[in-house]
């Protein structure tokens, strides 16, 4: 994950994570109470909602198509515990879709929310 300054560091590290080798490890930031929604949108309406806690992350891990789609900022807040990271998806290096991250860390410097939307039908770039 490249392109602009990360002004969102726990977000940035998660994407750079996600896209790496070993993605579960993002699995070690969370926290107990952690809850997620993953709006993923594939275009012509067709969205899935990945939400929940722990083991909603852990099924969208294991759907992702590992190593084929990099995750690119392209700009990114910070306000107190909160992150906010817009970005580009994409697949070989092509641009694919784009997303909103929002997350909230805890005190321990760990996730306690996540939540993204993503869609192919609208660019920022």
């Amino acid at each position: 994950m490249t392109d602009a300054p990360a002004t969102a560091p726990f977000l940035t590290a998660w994407f750079e994570i996600l896209d790496g080798d070993d993605p579960s490890r993002i699995l070690d930031l969370i926290s107990d109470d952690f809850s997620l929604s993953i709006l993923f949108s594939t275009g012509d309406g067709n969205a899935t909602d990945f939400a929940g806690d722990r083991a909603a992350l852990v099924g969208y891990l294991a759907q992702r198509e590992k190593g084929t789609r990099t995750h690119h900022l392209l700009s990114a807040a910070t306000l107190g515990q909160d992150e906010l990271f817009l970005g580009e998806v994409r697949r070989a290096g092509v641009p694919e879709a784009s997303f909103v991250a929002a997350g909230r860390v805890n005190d321990e410097g760990r996730l306690r929310r996540l939540l993204i939307g993503r869609s192919s039908e609208i660019r920022f770039t």
